[in-house]
């Protein structure tokens, strides 16, 4: 195997003046214009087809919980920051939420005319339950003009409605925030009635489970009046969409009086809690739980603000544990809103989106920091204590230490006594099985003193509570007697990860709970009374054993290269820029990819052979990254002088956590020395 002389160059912001017509590392971005919204000119960009999410709601798709919610509004920096990369860049220092198990609505704010989420937030968020909007504003004398135009007639206001819907539905986002910050001609407020009704209408239609929310700020006599809660100002629009955004500055008594007017629409009232405390009830920062409170006991719902403030105002000690000390404010308060897995396959392999290294069956594809929230997981529902590992057992989710898949992982440390153990929540799902046999398996990676097992409580039908213990030996004798029995069979792969693995059936048994139990070995050989304790949990996969399937062979697909752009370098060097983009040839229902792996391998003069491009490759393949839809951009590869080929290999990952092997996996040669516009898996055409 020679050495590959291919690098993947780290993507860089192209330079102005940008033309999204143009190929080029594909970007999310607003739309700035009432002339580009009404022309569609969005769907004409090069970007279009990469900005598409590729994750359905995982459930929620009709109305929201008869319950008090939480929407979460994020505003960092005018948007689009590191979140605007759609297949990712090369830090690990951006923003990310994993607490979305307590939140139900997610909305992406900037202060563009339409603030389109880009598709890693709708990704994750989907993923975990929560419905994401974008943001429709108007703002100043600006706003005022806007509004003028698109209010004019009755006509325009639908018209503009419907190319809102339109993007909410070809994107794969569940929505809109509308927020018009400017005063409003009150011969148009019959209009701007008009067109809030009429995008309610077409959202409804054209979106399972669509939402349209009201800023609270015009009132329904065109004026720019903050009514900070639900009143006659504010309710006829209220009336005409799916919910209230009151804005933060409100007293005690609003949430209140507001879910009096609103009746038994109560919930539909979202209390604003601006989380940087400019002005609102409670203070916000480290005290907004005192807001939180007061609208859970009043029955409403809350709107939260900006929770980005933990990362834009670096709150000590660093991002991940002030993060995690201010969502455990929110759950202490409100409780969980989300519950997960609820079907199968459940897969977790503890993927933040974002680490400094990226594994596959725990051998590293690459160790570059990486920032893709896209590639998030579902996310465990650690408790958070404060301390440090001479007095507690710290978990967390760790993009640092060694990862199975992905480049995350939970990561026990801290200190156990002899015959100690140590429970950690993990998940708390509603997940009903049937009489089909389910595989449970999960990965390990621990030091000689240290034991990590999972601990998974069952409901049965007469509503008795029992636990499967998935140990690495049979003593059950530390947590109970009320265990299902579970045969484990463990096997350790070459980077020294262990990979439990048992076969059960649980015919009306509902899986209510899944924790982590670290204990120390029963034949350590130390004296130590207490012991420092370390162990990962790489992943965890529950699946039905009858719907295990087969991946399609790579003859099954096509593949092509379009916008194929070579630029010669220096020593003969080259440059190779292209769109990938790939296809089943006969597409299958049953066939679910969550993401694709892309790689690259070089062909050099000495095995060259363009008439047997699908021969045993002789160079080392490259891992290029991560695509969520059937397109990845390549930008910029370099190659070598004595290069004449690039093979691309597209990897398909199942939604179960598997994924195709590498040799079998879909490919394609772009020949250097003879550039095309198009090819495809056969070669040049």
């Amino acid at each position: 195997m020679s050495k590959s002389t291919l690098v993947a160059v780290s993507p860089s912001p192209p330079p102005p003046p940008f033309d999204p017509t143009k190929p080029s590392t594909p970007i999310s971005f607003p739309i700035k214009t009432l002339q580009d919204l009404k022309s569609r000119s969005y769907f004409d960009s090069y970007h279009f087809s990469f900005n598409r999410s590729s994750v359905p709601l995982r459930r929620n798709t009709g109305a929201l919980p008869d319950r008090s919610r939480i929407l979460v509004c994020h505003d960092m920096k005018g948007g689009y920051v590191d979140d605007k990369w759609v297949q990712g860049c090369g830090k690990n220092a951006g923003y990310a939420i994993w607490h979305w198990y307590l939140m139900d609505v997610f909305v992406y704010f900037a202060h563009s005319l339409v603030t389109l989420p880009p598709p890693c937030w709708t990704n994750t968020a989907h993923r975990h339950g929560v419905k994401v909007l974008g943001t429709f504003i108007t703002e100043w004398d600006e706003g005022k003009a806007i509004c003028r135009e698109m209010l004019a007639t009755k006509e325009s206001a639908q018209m503009y409605a419907e190319r809102l819907a339109e993007l909410a539905a070809a994107l794969g986002f569940d929505g809109w925030l509308i927020n018009i910050e400017n005063d409003i001609d009150r011969v148009r407020i019959p209009n701007l009635v008009v067109f809030v009704s009429h995008l309610t209408k077409v959202v409804h239609s054209s979106v399972p489970g669509g939402l349209v929310i009201w800023y609270d700020s015009v009132t329904i006599h065109g004026r720019l009046a903050w009514q900070n809660q639900l009143n006659a100002n504010n309710k006829h629009f209220f009336d005409i969409c799916d919910g209230l955004f009151a804005n933060y500055s409100w007293q005690e008594n609003y949430p209140k009086a507001s879910a009096e007017v609103a009746g038994d629409r109560k919930y539909d009232v979202y209390m604003g809690i601006d989380v940087f405390g400019r002005g609102t009830y409670g203070g916000g920062q480290w005290t907004t739980n005192v807001a939180l409170d007061v609208l859970k006991r009043d029955n409403v719902s809350a709107a939260i603000f900006a929770p980005g403030w933990v990362y834009e105002s670096e709150q000590p000690p660093d991002f991940y544990t002030a993060q995690n000390k201010w969502w455990s404010l929110v759950e202490k308060s409100w409780g969980r809103v989300q519950t997960y897995p609820q079907v199968l396959p459940f897969y977790a392999d503890f993927d933040l989106g974002l680490g400094s290294h990226i594994s596959l069956g725990g051998q590293t594809l690459s160790d570059a920091p990486w920032y893709n929230i896209s590639c998030q997981n579902l996310q465990p529902l650690l408790e958070f204590h404060e301390g440090s590992i001479s007095d507690i057992m710290q978990v967390t989710v760790d993009g640092r230490e060694a990862s199975y898949n992905g480049g995350g992982n939970v990561c026990f440390r801290g200190k156990l006594k002899r015959n100690d153990h140590f429970t950690a929540r993990l998940f708390k799902p509603q997940l009903h099985l049937s009489a089909s046999p389910i595989s449970i398996s999960f990965s390990v990676k621990s030091d000689t003193r240290s034991e990590l097992s999972l601990l998974l409580q069952f409901s049965s039908p007469s509503n008795e509570t029992k636990s499967l213990f998935m140990a690495p030996n049979d003593s059950i004798s530390r947590v109970g007697n009320m265990f299902l029995p579970c045969h484990l069979t463990s096997t350790q792969t070459k980077s020294d990860w262990t990979v439990h693995e048992t076969n059960l059936v649980l015919d009306g048994y509902t899986l209510t709970e899944i924790s982590a139990f670290c204990s120390t070995p029963d034949d350590l050989t130390e004296k130590a009374n207490t012991l420092e304790y370390f162990a990962l949990l790489g992943h965890i996969s529950i699946k039905s054993q009858q719907k295990t399937k087969i991946f399609p062979l790579a003859s099954s697909w096509v593949i092509e290269a379009h916008d194929v752009k070579i630029v010669p370098g220096g020593s003969g060097s080259k440059t190779l820029s292209c769109k990938l983009q790939w296809r089943l040839k006969y597409p299958k229902e049953d066939f679910a990819f969550t993401r694709y792996n892309v790689y690259a391998e070089d062909l050099k003069s000495s095995d060259y052979r363009p008439s047997k491009v699908m021969e045993e490759p002789r160079s080392e393949k490259v891992f290029l990254g991560t695509a969520h839809v059937n397109a990845y951009y390549v930008s910029e590869l370099f190659a070598g002088s004595d290069v004449k080929g690039v093979r691309f290999v597209v990897q398909p990952c199942g939604e179960d956590g598997t994924w195709q092997e590498l040799d079998a996996s879909p490919n394609l040669l772009v020949e250097i020395e003879r550039p095309s516009s198009k090819l495809c898996c056969c070669g040049l055409i």
